[in-house]
């Protein structure tokens, strides 16, 4: 049986993701594969300026390019790596309306939690829908890359 592991919005925050690539390498039995969700180079911080904040300040890197991550991972372990990215068009509209909006208005006015089931009602069906859009399309850029890495 082969073994999988997943990575979701971890890589961004750990200073020694070599060694956390070659760690999970090492779990893996032979044939098994990681999977990395994890922010682009391409402002998968959502702050495009230096006077904007991030409620995600504590990454310690703005993200990875597909090329950096994709030798990190044969560098640390695994034979064969696919790296494309995500959260293009589609998934960067869904995770403002699914996510961040959401957190900024809790934020603003703690009465929001009461809004909050009914906002959710009414967007769901149309960030589930985004979010389908971008995972089953190719995109030329996007705010995240996912990788899948074979031992």
């Amino acid at each position: 049986m082969r073994s999988t592991l997943w990575c979701v919005d971890v890589m961004e925050h750990i200073l020694e993701d070599e060694a956390a690539l070659r760690c999970y390498s090492t779990s893996l039995k032979q044939g098994g594969m990681l999977i990395i969700s994890t922010p682009s180079d391409k402002g998968g911080s959502d702050v495009h300026g230096e006077e904007e904040g991030s409620f995600i300040e504590e990454h310690v890197r703005d993200g990875y390019n597909i090329e950096e991550l994709k030798a990190k991972c044969l560098r640390n372990g695994f034979s064969k790596v696919e790296v494309r990215y995500s959260y293009g068009s589609p998934g960067k509209i869904s995770w403002r309306l699914s996510m961040k909006w959401p957190l900024l208005m809790l934020n603003t006015s703690k009465l929001f939690f009461i809004i909050l089931p009914f906002y959710y009602l009414l967007t769901y069906p149309f960030a589930f829908i985004l979010n389908w859009l971008d995972t089953n399309t190719t995109h030329a850029t996007g705010t995240g890359v996912i990788a899948r890495a074979w031992k």
